[in-house]
């Protein structure tokens, strides 16, 4: 289920405009990103000695059964510079007027790092000519995804890439991603827990609340059931009602996703976009993650 705003062209971009560049941490429906051109370089999963290259090899709908038949955590790869490269060159080749890489935070995962190696081998080649830019999100999932779509608007309408870094810098500063979990075991086994490891322990009926904050992923607060949860959830975008902007929902194989984009409409009148929690965010948060991620009006 997806959701692409208004404002989203019906072709993808052509040349001479500044193009967006993202990683496939970002949760964007596939047919929203391709409606404003946006480029996502896929991170690779491994479950044993079997790797697959997200959303290529390995949809999301196979990972969540794998993940359920599979008595080990899977683990994630950083998409390789040369992935990135190739894309900057396609870029280039298509008449792209500058590119802007929106990258998952930079505090979980190499993929900025690969990135930044590429835009540098792009920048020492005399034959080309293609600025690029890289901004650390420092957020995951629609939270990224978010982003990468309000950059790729302002691209689409001509903005310059100063404006569209400028942008991308901004929305990384203003961006609040909440999530409730199921489960902490794979935050856990994943060592991606940050400061919630204070909520380790607790009884298992508790659905602890998430936040994506600097970067990292923090413990937020913690409620006793999965209905609380999402209304915990409802009610702080409702705490942001007139100061939010760009609302998405997240979520990891949720049978309950529908009704929950139903209880944040009364307080959000724009366009949702849903997004499904793949295997890079979804190996962390595990089965049943389901969130919230906007902008904060400044």
């Amino acid at each position: 289920m997806s959701e692409a705003p208004s404002s989203t062209p019906a072709s993808s971009p052509s040349s001479g405009v500044v193009r967006i560049v993202t990683d496939s941490s970002c949760d964007l429906p596939a047919e929203v990103a391709a409606a404003l051109g946006i480029i996502i370089v896929p991170l690779s999963i491994r479950f044993g000695d079997e790797e697959f290259i997200d959303r290529e090899q390995l949809t999301v709908a196979e990972f969540w059964t794998r993940v359920v038949s599979s008595d080990t955590l899977p683990e994630t790869a950083a998409p390789a510079p040369g992935q990135f490269e190739t894309v900057y060159r396609e870029l280039a080749a298509e008449g792209a007027a500058g590119v802007v890489v929106v990258s998952l935070s930079g505090a979980l995962s190499a993929t900025m790092q690969s990135a930044e190696l590429a835009a540098r081998s792009i920048a020492s080649d005399e034959s080309l000519d293609l600025d690029v830019r890289i901004v650390d999100s420092r957020t995951v999932t629609m939270g990224l995804g978010t982003i990468a779509l309000a950059c790729a608007r302002a691209g689409h309408d001509g903005a310059s890439i100063d404006d569209v870094e400028a942008l991308a810098t901004s929305l990384a500063q203003r961006t609040r991603v909440f999530g409730a979990l199921d489960t902490l075991d794979n935050l856990k086994k994943g060592g991606r827990i940050g400061n919630a490891r204070a909520l380790l322990g607790t009884a298992l009926s508790i659905k602890p609340i998430i936040e994506v904050a600097d970067g990292v992923v923090e413990q937020e607060s913690k409620q006793r059931t999965r209905s609380k949860a999402l209304a915990y959830l409802v009610n702080k975008v409702k705490s942001f009602e007139g100061r939010c902007e760009n609302l998405a929902v997240m979520h990891a194989d949720c049978s309950d996703v529908d009704a929950f984009v139903d209880m944040l409409r009364p307080y959000y009148d724009g366009e949702i976009v849903v997004g499904e929690i793949g295997p890079v965010i979804g190996t962390h948060g595990g089965r049943g993650t389901i969130g919230v991620a906007f902008h904060e009006v400044s």
